[in-house]
């Protein structure tokens, strides 16, 4: 019978952190995943982490005190969900955590140079110094094992296959009025262009797809075996210990030893059955996750007695989603996270046409709104030609693209009037006139005094910082006028399974089950279903994924084969 060291059971950043940091630590591993593509939700994701004290931290003097994020994460948390004992392992562990990772050569980050916490004007938030963001990678590292990697949806993508970061995405929004700008997007497209007359995409990779496809490369340099369309059925337990995994591949069933521990990382339950009954009932929800991430480590190990979590603030991470339907019936699925709801001359309404939220609020929250009245969901992105020029909206591309096959497909409004692109929506004509005339009064002089757009530091970074006097305000008055339809969606799944601070599964009687580990969105979120910044599930991914692995690697008990500490 076939054995390893340790089984990881599933390919996103959190089972790939354990996989790399049990490899690094001399264990064998093998990597499961059940689609035909590994990286999970992370390989779409934008990649970022939200780490305590880091080594790119320390470097630029933006630390920060462990007390000024304990007293951050439980505002935010509130004090029923705060699970101290976690919060204080993510915050001790972080940095020893990325800096094993990278030291290794697993990942590589760099600290934004501006990226407030999602509510800035709570105690112990920090506008730098927590977030950081994944440094660039060629994919023609990974050789052949470049096109098992799981590629972001096409509208993710500029022609085709190009993948963009955040600050690749400002200069090609600058690229008319800065040279600079100019030359970095030249260079990309001729990269891009040599790479499509080999590769299917382009092999600059960036965001969550840099990230898992660095990790992924070191993983497999080191040994480790990674079984793509198998389908985990059960977890083998012997005297109360597990130690392997029952697994169905092509038709044929095989029993797979794990002697140090089996890491359930297989990317929660929010495109399976479970999803329903944890989610609100709004009309039409999306979610990001792929059709795999459906409640396989629930299942496995409810059925060894792991614990699950209760209700969280949210048993979901929330995001606004609009949808493209192609000819063939297929679906694209956007979600709307900072490319546009922030930017000056966009705004959101209901289906009273009435604004209902700070449209350049976290992701989270604004998809939080959606959910609190049945009139906001779905709801209604807004801008006019001045807006789509400069920014786009959703899928619509900023000029010079020509984006008339998506009014075509009817996922892009365009009318020559407000109360025209009103009867296009089903909206009230003079309440969306009204709607809009009452923000532009505001806007024209940077202000929002319905909703406070643009009046914190998270609000502003998300806007246009060329713009003045507010980065995220401007009147909506040049025709034609557009819209695109929002719906609740989500990234994927809070609630999971109980675990101590080093990713051990908890069993019924409140014990860690011995060989058994949850990270990832398979184990119950330590943020308890909160968004309190960007990568705050990244963050605890790598920490927990890598405290999961160091845990495996203690040398066992010759007597009862539990881990021991050094």
């Amino acid at each position: 019978m076939k054995s390893w060291d340790t089984i990881v059971i599933g390919s996103g950043a959190a089972g790939f952190a354990a996989a790399a940091t049990a490899c690094c630590k001399g264990l064998s591993v093998l990597m499961l995943e059940k689609a035909p593509h590994f990286g999970g939700t992370s390989a779409i994701s934008g990649g970022a982490v939200w780490i305590h004290d880091s080594d790119q931290a320390r470097a630029a003097e933006k630390s920060g005190s462990a007390e000024a994020i304990r007293c951050y994460l439980k505002t935010i948390i509130g004090p029923e969900n705060y699970r101290p004992e976690l919060v204080d392992a993510f915050v001790e562990s972080g940095r020893e955590a990325l800096a094993f990772l990278e030291k290794e050569g697993a990942v590589k980050y760099s600290l934004r140079p501006l990226s407030p916490d999602y509510y800035p004007q709570q105690p112990g938030a920090v506008d730098v110094g927590r977030a950081l963001e994944v440094v660039e990678y060629d994919g023609r590292a990974l050789g052949a094992r470049f096109r098992d990697l799981r590629s972001p949806p096409p509208g993710m993508l500029l022609f085709g296959g190009m993948m963009v970061n955040r600050v690749d995405i400002q200069h090609f929004l600058d690229m008319r009025r800065s040279l600079r700008s100019f030359s970095h997007c030249l260079r990309l497209l001729l990269r891009y262009g040599r790479d499509r007359l080999r590769y299917p995409r382009g092999t600059r990779l960036a965001m969550g797809n840099a990230l898992i496809a660095r990790m992924a490369e070191l993983s497999l340099r080191k040994g480790m075996e990674l079984k793509l369309n198998v389908n985990v059925l059960s977890l083998i337990e012997e005297a109360g210990r597990v130690t392997g995994v029952v697994v169905e591949q092509e038709g044929q069933r095989q029993p797979l030893l794990a002697r140090r521990g089996v890491v359930l990382a297989a990317g929660g339950f929010a495109a399976g059955e479970l999803a329903a009954r944890y989610r609100p009932h709004t009309r039409q929800h999306f979610t990001l996750s792929p059709p795999t991430n459906d409640g396989a480590a629930l299942r496995l190990g409810g059925a060894v007695g792991a614990r699950e979590g209760a209700d969280l603030d949210s048993n979901f991470f929330w995001a606004p989603v609009s949808v493209l339907r192609h000819a063939d019936g297929t679906e694209e699925r956007f979600p709307h996270l900072v490319t546009d709801r922030a930017k000056p001359g966009i705004i959101a309404v209901n289906q009273q046409a009435r604004r209902f939220v700070n449209e350049s609020n976290s992701y989270h929250h604004f998809a939080s709104a959606m959910q609190s009245e049945s009139e906001n969901a779905p709801c209604f992105l807004i801008c006019d030609a001045l807006a789509m020029k400069r920014y786009g909206l959703g899928l619509a591309r900023p000029a010079p693209v020509n984006n008339d096959a998506l009014i075509k497909a009817g996922y892009l409004q365009r009318a020559d009037s407000l109360s025209a692109l009103a009867e296009r929506l089903g909206l009230d004509p003079r309440a969306l006139e009204e709607s809009v005339a009452r923000y532009n009064r505001d806007a024209a002089d940077g202000r929002d005094d319905e909703f406070a757009r643009g009046g914190n530091s998270y609000n502003r970074a998300m806007g246009d910082p060329g713009h003045r006097p507010n980065p995220c305000n401007a009147p909506l008055v040049r025709a034609p006028f557009y819209a695109v339809t929002l719906y609740t969606g989500d990234l994927g799944t809070a609630r999971g399974l109980l675990t101590t601070p080093n990713a051990q599964a908890i069993g019924q009687n409140g014990e860690p089950i011995a060989g058994l580990y949850a990270v990832g969105n398979d184990m119950n979120s330590i943020m308890a279903g909160t968004y309190p910044g960007p990568g705050i599930t990244l963050g605890p991914a790598l920490t927990f994924g890598y405290l999961a692995a160091s845990h495996m690697a203690h040398p066992l008990s010759p007597i009862t084969g539990e881990q021991h500490d050094l």
